[in-house]
């Protein structure tokens, strides 16, 4: 039996990455002739055609080799008959089959997915199946009755009649290839982006302060929110892919250079802290040589201070003793003045070696840190691009 098969993309579901299933809805119509149906025209009032009941007639059994679920919608209940003795039968369905994902390219793949069919228990001998329509055509055709398509974008229909062996027996099979492309502003918006402006955030750090812990936690911050990002990506692709994609490749990339800024902040913070250190103990060493020059120098003045003569009015030795603790206070406020001079200047001192080098060490790490992140940003961005036009 010769019978012609005539498939339609009717609606086009998206693909499930993480279970590698495409789900199509298509309209399916097959012709083929049975020798035992026909009349005459002129015997039933001209009536070309007929339906009847579909259970009550033989129908081919064919079967979609990548079908992964049967499908839930109704058959349809009838079949038309015409007087030359063709028949012919038209179904909606809900397709879920099998498609190998290729995401190395993500989101900018183009995925293309196929639907073989073929009877199951009869030889090419028995049954044999022709598309009735090209490629072309049924490009063209599947394009004007297309309602919806989510994220991808429908590119090509290619249609291949062949007959393969299954079994030790011949059987003719017809592939419908469908070839998609992914629409991929919705993640370039919603992941690449984001993760991008991480990264400003994290060159956006060198900014702050090294002393004390905002600009650590901020980098944290911002390394945690990366991570997030690599959690969710991990939701949606496969795990069978034979090639690491290149967006896990861009998350990673990014990760490692905010990475590589978090121990850059923990090592300043850590010189800056050892520096601080020994400033702190040589302070306290000068702090307290000053205060015995200060109990060294009031002793002095006291033991410098004329004896009192024994000789004399009393009101004479008055007037000493009050002159004697009046120079005594005078070089105690003097004593106080230097001190405060000193702290002043202790404060004010030159950075010392290690903070020299923190300030150093921050440079040329964010020169070296903007020209790989760039370069990283660009070797991707061609990657991209040059798969795109490949």
């Amino acid at each position: 039996m010769v019978m012609q098969l005539f498939g339609q993309l009717h609606k086009l579901c998206k693909e499930k990455e993480k279970d590698q299933k495409f789900v199509p809805y298509v309209w399916i119509t097959m012709w083929w002739d049975n020798d035992y149906i026909g009349w005459d025209l002129d015997r039933f009032c001209d009536m070309k055609f007929l339906s009847i009941p579909a259970e009550i007639m033989w129908k081919p059994d064919l079967t979609i080799e990548e079908m992964t679920e049967v499908d839930k919608a109704p058959p349809s209940p009838y079949l038309a008959i015409t007087n030359e003795g063709k028949v012919e039968v038209t179904n909606d369905q809900v397709l879920v089959s099998t498609c190998r994902m290729q995401i190395y390219r993500f989101p900018f793949d183009i995925q293309s997915c196929s639907l073989s069919f073929k009877s199951v228990i009869h030889s090419v001998e028995e049954i044999q199946i022709f598309p009735y329509f090209n490629s072309n055509e049924a490009t063209k055709e599947s394009k004007q009755l297309m309602r919806t398509q989510s994220e991808w974008l429908f590119m090509d229909l290619e249609v291949t009649n062949k007959t393969v062996n299954n079994f030790g027996f011949n059987q003719s099979v017809v592939v419908y290839t469908i070839t998609m492309k992914r629409r991929p502003v919705l993640y370039v918006a919603n992941f690449l982006l984001p993760i991008f402006f991480f990264l400003c955030l994290d060159m956006a750090s060198f900014l702050l302060s090294d002393t004390g812990g905002e600009k650590l936690g901020y980098k944290i911050t911002v390394l945690l929110a990366v991570t997030l990002m690599q959690i969710l990506l991990n939701d949606i692709l496969p795990s069978t892919s034979n090639r690491i994609p290149l967006i896990v490749i861009y998350c990673m990339g990014m990760f490692s250079l905010m990475l590589l800024s978090v121990l850059e902040t923990i090592l300043v913070m850590y010189l800056i802290e050892k520096d601080s250190e020994s400033q702190d103990n040589e302070t306290d060493r000068e702090q307290t040589l000053n205060e015995d020059n200060l109990h060294r120098c009031k002793g002095d003045t006291v033991a410098d201070l004329p004896p009192v003569a024994k000789e004399g009015s009393r009101s004479k030795r008055t007037e000493e003793s009050q002159a004697s603790e009046k120079h005594s206070e005078e070089l105690q406020e003097v004593m106080k003045t230097l001190i405060v001079l000193l702290s002043s200047r202790m404060g004010e001192r030159k950075p010392s070696y290690w903070t020299k080098m923190t300030k150093r060490i921050n440079k040329v790490f964010f020169i070296s840190y903007v020209i790989a992140a760039s370069l990283f940003i660009l070797f991707m961005t061609l990657s991209w691009c040059w798969l795109e036009d490949n």
